[in-house]
């Protein structure tokens, strides 16, 4: 559920008119709704009743620091995968045991941050991270908290660009190199092991593959159990799918339900790391159509500043903002000089040159993808609150683009 919707053939975010916003604050900008994201987080944060819980949303997704605050407030931790994120999460106030330090890459400069601001956990994913952040604390004259990441070889997701769960993605470990790296991690007096984790894929609308997963990391805490290791936590990381145009999906309480079911006997605390079924459909992305050309309407909002559908074929609704009973199929594109600049194809709407847009379901994956190409400015990016709204990112200007090459052309 979002809150976005219209009042007499005009649309609202929550009690706000979206014209108002683009009125003030002008097009492209990505308009997310602040009720929108807190129930989303309730909705996973409310859904334990067994065990322990600890939702990490995932920085990745939005990340902004307005937002990241609304959704510490609400009772989150995060999942981050870079020293910008931390340092963003940090400045949103979160606590650091309520941080997890995910991905593949992580440089000895990004672990000695996290080190130092005592997070709850580094994801390791491979033996040459696990003896690189070994070394870093003890140079550090510290000792790093670790959960492995196991690959449990599940196959789940709809694009193959947001599957991370099976032998050929670059993600995790193999359930035997995860037991080599436990034994590691006991002989490693810079190490402390304090959880097992995994994540099997993006916009997930199946609850089998998480169940898979979770099994196997049930056998898992069970062998380890027989070497005398306890651990803090499991972490079955995110996945779950969002509506974007009409799929149904699974709701947090069934997935929680299930995890609940299969660690039923287990002490440790679950985290998950939802990111886009907490935020994607919180936000939405304003334009304006700049001309109509054959089936062809053209906005001020290109492939720069939401990639998904350019990189991934993704299908966003898009809904005028005044209602127009003239329909016609037409395409949505940008003014980029790429063939593959489109924001949807075949859409049947009402618009003409000069009509506001909104595409909907922007909040996860949307302004966070957003790039200068063609030398265009990032959008701006605001937060309703009831009938209220705030700016919360300012769009750039020519001289923001500039601003870090400024000078240097004087040593050419």
């Amino acid at each position: 559920m979002d809150h976005f919707h219209y009042k007499k053939n005009e649309l609202y975010a929550e009690e706000v008119a979206l014209k108002d916003i683009a009125d003030v604050y002008g097009t492209p900008t990505f308009v997310y709704s602040k009720a929108t994201l807190k129930r989303h987080a309730k909705a996973y944060i409310n859904s334990f009743k067994k065990m322990n819980g600890l939702v990490c949303f995932s920085v990745k997704a939005l990340s902004n620091i307005s937002i990241l605050k609304i959704l510490e407030n609400s009772g989150c931790g995060f999942d981050i995968v870079s020293g910008g994120e931390l340092h963003r999460a940090l400045l949103a106030g979160a606590n650091p045991k309520k941080i997890i330090f995910s991905g593949v890459g992580k440089s000895k400069a990004e672990m000695a941050s996290g080190i130092e601001n005592n997070i709850l956990s580094f994801n390791v994913e491979s033996e040459q991270e696990l003896k690189r952040l070994g070394e870093v604390a003890k140079e550090m004259k510290k000792t790093a908290p670790v959960a492995i990441r196991f690959n449990p070889n599940v196959d789940a997701g709809v694009h193959e660009f947001t599957k991370t769960g099976r032998k050929s993605d670059k993600f995790g470990v193999s359930i035997e190199s995860t037991k080599d790296l436990v034994k590691r991690c006991l002989k490693n007096d810079s190490i402390k092991l304090v959880g097992l984790t995994c994540h099997i894929g993006s916009q997930i609308m199946e609850l089998k593959g998480f169940e898979d997963a979770a099994k196997q990391a049930l056998e898992l805490l069970i062998e380890l159990d027989k070497l005398n290791i306890s651990l803090d936590f499991v972490d079955m990381g995110g996945g779950l799918g969002v509506n974007y145009v009409g799929e149904e999906t699974v709701q947090p309480f069934e997935l929680i339900q299930i995890y609940e079911e299969i660690f039923s006997d287990r002490n440790e605390r679950l985290i998950l790391e939802p990111g886009r079924s907490i935020s994607a459909n919180a936000g939405i992305m304003l334009t304006r159509v700049e001309y109509k050309k054959n089936n062809f309407l053209i906005a001020d909002a290109a492939m720069n500043d939401l990639l998904r559908p350019a990189l991934y074929q993704a299908h966003h609704d898009v809904w005028p903002i005044i209602k127009n009973e003239q329909i016609s199929n037409v395409n949505l594109v940008g003014p980029i000089c790429e063939t593959g600049d489109f924001l949807a194809k075949n859409l049947d709407i009402g618009a003409c040159e000069g009509d506001l847009l909104a595409v909907k379901t922007v909040g996860a994956y949307g302004f966070v993808m957003s790039s200068n190409y063609n030398s265009r400015p990032r959008a701006a990016e605001v937060i309703v609150d009831k009938d209220n709204f705030y700016l919360i990112r300012k769009r750039e200007d020519y001289a923001d683009l500039t601003f870090l090459e400024e000078g240097l052309d004087d040593q050419v």
